[in-house]
This record gives structure tokens, sequence and C-alpha cells, in this order.
């Protein structure tokens, strides 16, 4: 398939950084997954592209780095009022004129939209799925809760949507959405997602009891994983974050963290927690599947996906609540050899059923199978 990813450069201080060990040009910088999607897809011989449509048209306006706050900044709330208005925008028009170029330039058989579209309008998909062109809906997040009226208005549009968790699956078909899949997208790369042998320096900064990688805000939508980090204060507890971090946990916070550096730390953790956020009740986030490959014992909430991919207790641990979650972790603290068997076990499970190879065979069958 020729493939073409219609997404956003999330952090653009990295566009222009290695992309891997090995320096393989994978069109995404290493801190989206869909690098690895991209190293995947072209292993089976597909062709990819990608389309920036965060870039913008006016050559002095700079890609801006996705921070989330938990205040309202006088620029957040500004965009916040364009995108309500996105078709009155020359920018966002011109845009989507240039994806249209691009498509009959390239011809692709598939335009993979990535989520958190806030740039290209039905009308432009709809043009593009009149000359045959399949369009395929990834998204990790509830769309009741995050999508923009631009993404919402397209469902019946997609070919395909790729949900990872069941409950947005079940939203996206209310939305109109004609098929949708649930398969987790996040999964591992063996060569990336692996333990490391950290230098002094490294271990150094990176080294503590237990771990937590991700985002922290706003706290509506994060109330469980800060209620479960909260609980762990007091502990050896090592909390890296891109984002704003709570008061509460400011403390904890090492900094920030992105690509291979964010699995080098994880591996150096001795226990890496994994609370998922408020709005992902199935489960599947990309720690789930990280960690274990880093080789960390992961400790993670209770969601029902998480035993349909995962043997709690045998791959790794799942806590009810956040008094739970510390009794678990002073526990196996303790427990030194029960915590390594169950952290190989885990990262044995992820190379045998959960690499990127899996993930992207799986998607090309959905795609084959949903074209028009």
């Amino acid at each position: 398939m020729r493939i073409l990813f219609v997404a956003s450069l999330h952090h653009p201080e990295e566009s222009g950084a290695p992309r891997l060990s090995g320096g393989n040009d994978l069109l995404f910088p290493v801190s989206q997954a869909h690098a690895f999607w991209v190293k995947a897809l072209r292993a089976a011989g597909h062709v990819c592209d990608v389309f920036w449509r965060s870039k913008s048209v006016y050559p002095w306006s700079r890609e801006r780095r996705l921070v989330m706050a938990e205040r309202l900044t006088a620029g957040r709330a500004i965009r916040a009022i364009a995108s309500r208005v996105p078709r009155l925008s020359p920018d966002l028009r011109t845009r989507n004129r240039r994806l249209v170029k691009r498509c009959r330039e390239l011809r692709p058989d598939v335009l993979i939209l990535v989520g958190d579209n806030t740039v290209v309008f039905p009308e432009t998909l709809a043009t593009l799925r009149d000359t045959g062109i399949a369009i395929v809906y990834t998204c990790g997040t509830s769309p009741i809760v995050f999508s923009h009226p631009l993404e919402r208005a397209a469902a019946p549009l997609y070919d395909l949507v790729v949900a990872n968790d069941l409950y947005h699956a079940m939203q996206w078909r209310e939305l109109g959405a004609r098929r949708v899949e649930v398969l987790p997208m996040s999964a591992i790369d063996p060569d990336t997602h692996r333990p490391y042998d950290a230098t002094p320096e490294e271990r150094a900064a990176w080294s503590c009891d237990v771990g937590f990688v991700g985002t922290l805000v706003p706290s509506r939508l994060y109330s469980e994983r800060i209620a479960a980090l909260e609980a762990l204060r007091g502990l050896d507890l090592g909390i890296w974050s891109v984002h704003e971090v709570p008061a509460s946990l400011r403390p904890h916070h090492r900094g920030a963290l992105l690509g291979e550096d964010m699995i080098r730390a994880i591996s150096c953790a001795r226990i890496v927690v994994n609370p998922h956020g408020d709005f992902m009740r199935w489960g599947g986030n990309l720690r789930l599947f990280e960690a274990c490959g880093a080789g960390a014992l992961q400790i993670t909430d209770e969601r029902p996906g998480v035993r349909e991919w995962f043997a709690p207790g045998e791959h790794l641990l799942t806590y009810r609540d956040p008094g739970h979650l510390r009794e678990l972790v002073i526990s196996f603290l303790g427990r030194e050899s029960e915590r390594l068997r169950i952290a190989g076990a885990g990262r044995r499970h992820v190379l045998a059923h959960h690499t990127y190879s899996h993930r992207m065979k799986r998607l090309t069958e959905l795609v084959a199978a949903s074209a028009p």
C-alpha cells in the first residue's frame, strides 16, 4: 500500500533530532509512536509519507509545542475561539488545498488521519474519498472528551476508525462512523523499547524506586492518576513530564523526557507505575506496553483491557485503589527476585505478542477489508 499520514508535530524541537539508533529516517520523531508504525510498515513493504497539517503556510509562523497546562492563558483562549470557526482562516483553507494537491501527486491508497485533527475539513476528506482513497482515522482518546467538531462531523466519512479503547469505539459508532475496530495502537519496537545499560550520569539522574512518565494536567482528566501518585509520596518517586505538574507532586518532578531518553529512564526504575487517564476506562495507553518492553516491573490500575492483553500477577501487577498501590509498591521493593521474575515475563510477553509489527499487520488487514 501507499500510505499518507496526516498528522501534527507535537514537539517541533525534535524535528531535526536523530530518528532512532542507526539514523533511520522514520518521518516522525521518536517521541511520537507513529515513527514505529512507519518502521514496521516499511519493513512489510509498504510505502509511507507524511503531510504535516500543523505546519502553517505563513513562513513567520512557528509550529507550537504541545504543552498541557491547568490554567487558561490568553494564547489558549484565542486558539480555542479561532478553532470554533476554522473555515474563516485563510491559513487552514490553504493547508486543505495543499493536502488535496499532495494526494493528487502521491496517489496514496490510504490516508491515515491521526487524531486531534483541528485542520482538515470534512469536505476535504469527502473530496479525497471520492477519488478512491481509503480514509482511516486513528485515535487513543475519547471523542466525547477530546475531539474537535471537525473530527466529529467527519465521522461518517471515515472508512475505518481504529480505537484502542472499547468505550471510545462505541462513542465513534454513536457519532456515525460506519466501521470501528478496537485495536491497541500502542506497542513496542524491540530495538528501542528495551532495557538499557545506563551510564553513571544517567543512573544518577534517572534511578529511582518508583518511576512515572506521562501527563498530569488538567486535573479533571487525570484525577485518578494524580491520586495514585500522591499515595506514593514519601517513597523514592521520580516523575517526568513535558507538561505542567500539580503542586502536590512537584517535589518529585525531575523534568521532561522524550523519545529514547524516556525509555532509558523507565529502564532505570525498579518499579514503573502506570495509572490510566480518567477518560480511558478500557485501558491500553502507550506506557502499558512500553514499560514491559523496557524490562521494568509495571503496576497499573485495573482496566478490562489490561486483562485482555496481559495476565496480572504473571506479566505485571494491577491495583484497585491508591492505598492498594502503595501496599504493592512497598511489598515488591522488598521482593527483588519476584520483581525481576514478573518484569522478565512481561518483557517476553510483549516481544511475542505486542510489537509494532504485530499491530501494523493487523491494521493493514483491517484497512484492506474496509477500503472503498
